[in-house]
């Protein structure tokens, strides 16, 4: 993987935890010369994933839309910056620069990112993996309401058991590293076999 597009809160209201492990995330991949792709932002930890691949002097590209490429919210010591017009071709950038995704903990917007992506893998849209950065343990309840999905067969479980998951950077990237995508369970999804 060159490149990892991570999805993460932008909200400064929270707990400490989730601030530091952005920032080991960020120095993490710059470690593994793994650059960064995300939303652009500064705050919350969108700017301390930004901050920790900076740190190591990581190449950091943001993609932002009009409306938040503002001095309030847009990171300005980044390698590079894009702007899309809309909400739509900024996730298609992303997607488009991106070997991988990693979310960390966020809101709506980071959910909303993480599913496409996953439904898009589930589809064979792409074949890149996906992991989840479960720091305090703030995807547990989603983890156990993906694994009902499998239980009740609306999800099968090799897709299921694509979506990485470690509260460790470092060990979250190397179960990535190994990643296979499971071309039977997209052909079953598709009904092309």
């Amino acid at each position: 993987m060159k490149s990892i597009c991570v999805f993460c809160g932008s909200s400064d209201a929270v707990h400490a935890d989730y601030k530091t492990a952005a920032f080991q995330m960020g120095v993490a991949l710059a470690r593994d010369g793994i650059g960064l792709i995300y939303g652009g932002g500064k705050t919350g930890l969108m700017g301390e994933v930004a901050n920790g691949a900076l740190s190591l002097g990581g190449e950091v590209i943001g993609v932002t839309i009009p409306s938040m490429n503002t001095l309030a919210f847009a990171h300005t010591q980044l390698t590079r910056t894009e702007v899309t017009p809309n909400m739509h071709a900024r996730k298609a950038k992303m997607h488009e620069l991106a070997d991988g995704y990693i979310a960390l903990p966020g809101g709506f917007g980071t959910w909303d990112e993480l599913f496409e992506t996953i439904t898009w893998a589930q589809t064979g849209a792409h074949e890149k993996p996906v992991g989840l950065l479960n720091v305090r343990a703030y995807y547990g309840a989603l983890l156990s309401a993906m694994d009902h999905a499998v239980e009740e067969g609306f999800v099968f479980a090799e897709h299921r058991n694509s979506v990485f998951c470690s509260n460790n950077p470092a060990e979250l990237l190397q179960a990535m590293a190994g990643y296979q995508h499971p071309r039977a369970a997209v052909r079953r999804w598709m009904k092309t076999e």
